[in-house]
């Protein structure tokens, strides 16, 4: 089992902060006309604290990959605030947003694609360093077998000159987990990094990453649509769904006793070791995923929830209530 613990003394100062985070990308028609914005991210605000994880778990479609290039400013918010380790990040020049760049580093869903085909491990590793200039020849040669003895690719001359191609899926991703720390980062933002991997790999990955946070102290955003791995992984969990936080507490609050009804929905839908359960067909919600283009009007999963009020859900969007301490729902079923 993975371990859940983070140094004490640290971890209370806040490293990244978003409020009211919204990501919008303009249509137009014949590149003239305006016929609307798709908001990936529509109104976002959490906080992530030194050597903790926050897990931001949806399904597909619902925002969490443009959250994720927003916070690395590979897109560019239309409104809201970012805040990384005390410093705004909004209206950062190109120079001010690549020195941003390089103190967050980014595991990547599939490691197959995110590795160039034409470059060795060597290389692939060497990259971020001469792009950001950092240390002389040697000093980047010693720093690139310090990180692949971080993630296990041991012994470091059995790998350090093949390319991607010549790996197993397992070993792709150790070194896309070694090319996000190379940079000695504060912040890592991994997206779905073991959807892509065989069962057998993935608890060995999410070790990785739980041990390599643990070591540097670092601050994890962990984007997964699997509720499976999220109690042994994380401390906090954001549950997104049309591009909005549905709801927000610590794990145990959330897999205990989650509030919204997408939530429930969500947990309902993790298998469980339980033989008496194999021909049970779980309830999912009906319809579909709302549109990010034309989204619907109130809450935006008023059209698919149980447990609508009618003339309320279906016109007023909710507001952000705190059920308990710690424990935050956008639902009307809590209004106080």
């Amino acid at each position: 089992m993975l371990a859940v613990s983070v140094r004490r003394g640290v971890e209370n100062k806040i490293l990244f902060s978003a409020k009211d985070l919204c990501t919008w990308f303009e249509l137009r028609r014949w590149g003239f006309f305006r016929v609307g914005s798709v908001k990936a991210v529509d109104g976002v605000s959490f906080e992530l604290r030194r050597g903790e994880t926050i897990t931001i778990v949806g399904e597909s479609g619902c925002g969490k990959s443009t959250l994720a290039k927003t916070i690395l400013g590979l897109c560019l918010p239309a409104r809201g605030e970012l805040n990384f380790d005390g410093k705004r990040l909004n209206g950062l020049n190109t120079r001010q947003m690549r020195s941003h760049r390089s103190k967050i580093g980014y595991i990547q869903q599939d490691p197959y694609g995110a590795l160039p085909p034409f470059m060795t491990v060597r290389r692939i590793l060497e990259e971020p360093l001469r792009i950001n200039k950092t240390g002389k020849k040697e000093e980047m040669k010693r720093r690139v077998r310090e990180v692949l003895a971080e993630v296990k690719l041991t012994p470091v001359e059995d790998f350090i000159d093949k390319f991607p191609h010549m790996l197993s899926g397992g070993q792709q991703q150790r070194v896309v987990i070694a090319r996000s720390i190379v940079m000695k980062p504060r912040l890592i933002v991994a997206d779905e990094p073991i959807s892509m991997l065989d069962a057998s790999v993935r608890i060995e990955i999410l070790e990785l990453i739980r041990g390599l946070q643990h070591a540097h102290n670092l601050g994890v955003i962990y984007i997964t649509h699997d509720l499976s791995t999220v109690r042994h992984f994380s401390e906090h969990i954001a549950v997104m769904y049309g591009a909005k936080f549905a709801e927000k507490a610590k794990v145990k609050d959330i897999l205990d006793n989650p509030l919204h009804p997408y939530t429930r929905a969500l947990l309902s839908a993790v298998p469980k070791l339980d033989p008496a359960n194999v021909t049970t067909f779980k309830e999912v919600p009906p319809g579909e995923p709302p549109s990010l283009l034309k989204p619907p009007s109130g809450c935006r999963f008023h059209p698919r929830c149980y447990a609508i009020i009618k003339g309320l859900c279906d016109v007023e969007s909710p507001l952000e209530f705190e059920a308990k301490k710690g424990h935050s729902v956008a639902c009307w079923l809590y209004r106080k």
